[in-house]
């Protein structure tokens, strides 16, 4: 990865009912405009997701999606930031964005969720995705999701007893009622299950000490279950049915092959749909950018800046 650095410009973008935006831009203001995505929902842009780029080369362009990091109103503090927060109002902070910044077209550099988030951008606006590069590939399906709440449960017997504990149902709906409970102390204890089970589906990276903050911890809990509840506020399946209409937009996806996603095919399915696309596995990695991860993203974004 590249080496640490800061943003030469940051501010707000208000984008409407009560949700302020902020941003930044490191890297040459003349280079090659990107933008980076981040994952979660709800996880923000932090430094290190502005080293997967050449600050020599690139214009690199991070937010803070609605409801975390340092937008506001955060969803660790206010269940406000929940409303006027869907997958269609995001796609819309990013033109408002594009548009504020004065780019044309720019290469879509995101994970996990921001895969899924990157995938419905280009889908909507290719006109204005030069390239992407994706990793810890999601397309929001309902089966995807399903197969994070429920499906993992005989891989971890253990965490999945405590997770599950007194529920039944859909799970992220179940918790995400207990994270809006009138009961800080009721909101509190599920955002700690919550995350101590997004630990542990993801064996191969230490726990996240993010998940010791509560502030970040209950807002991450909310976004998530306000996101998969409502099935990503998208119709089921269409990031994977519509890739065809990402043809002509050359894209990198880089995959761990212990990244437990794959028990779906994800990874091959949204190769397979997307013409030109190109997927590279690394072996031995999980869900993140670990094990050899960084280095293929960073080839990737240094040949597109080619």
């Amino acid at each position: 990865m590249y080496p640490e650095i800061e943003p030469h410009e940051h501010g707000f973008l208000e984008v409407g009912d009560g949700h302020r935006v902020y941003w930044e831009v490191c890297g040459n203001p003349a280079g090659l405009p990107a933008v980076v995505l981040h994952g979660g929902p709800g996880s923000g842009c932090t430094p290190s997701w502005r080293q997967y780029l050449d600050p020599a080369r690139y214009r690199i362009v991070l937010f803070d999606q609605r409801g975390c990091g340092r937008s506001t109103p955060h969803a660790g503090e206010s269940e406000s930031a929940l409303r006027a927060n869907t997958t269609a109002h995001l796609l819309a902070d990013i033109e408002a964005l594009r548009e504020l910044l004065g780019v044309r077209r720019w290469l879509v550099f995101g994970a996990s969720w921001g895969c899924v988030l990157g995938l419905r951008y280009a889908q909507t606006f290719p006109e204005r995705v030069a390239a992407a590069v994706f990793f810890a590939l999601a397309t929001g399906s309902r089966a995807e999701t399903d197969l994070l709440t429920h499906g993992l449960g005989p891989v971890f017997p253990e965490a999945w007893q405590r997770f599950s504990a007194g529920l039944d149902g859909d799970l992220s709906a179940a918790y995400h009622r207990l994270l809006t409970d009138p009961d800080p102390e009721v909101c509190a204890e599920a955002a700690r299950r919550w995350c101590a089970w997004e630990d542990a589906i993801v064996p191969t990276s230490p726990p996240s000490p993010r998940f010791r903050d509560p502030r970040f911890r209950l807002g991450f809990a909310r976004l998530v279950t306000h996101y998969w509840a409502n099935g990503s506020f998208l119709a089921d399946g269409i990031a994977l049915r519509e890739a065809g209409k990402l043809a002509g937009i050359p894209a990198v996806l880089v995959q761990g092959t212990m990244d437990l996603s794959n028990l779906l095919g994800t990874p091959w399915l949204l190769h397979q749909a997307w013409p030109g696309s190109e997927l590279v596995m690394i072996e031995h990695a999980g869900h993140g950018s670990g094990g050899g991860m960084a280095a293929a993203l960073v080839a990737a974004t240094d040949r597109f800046a080619g």
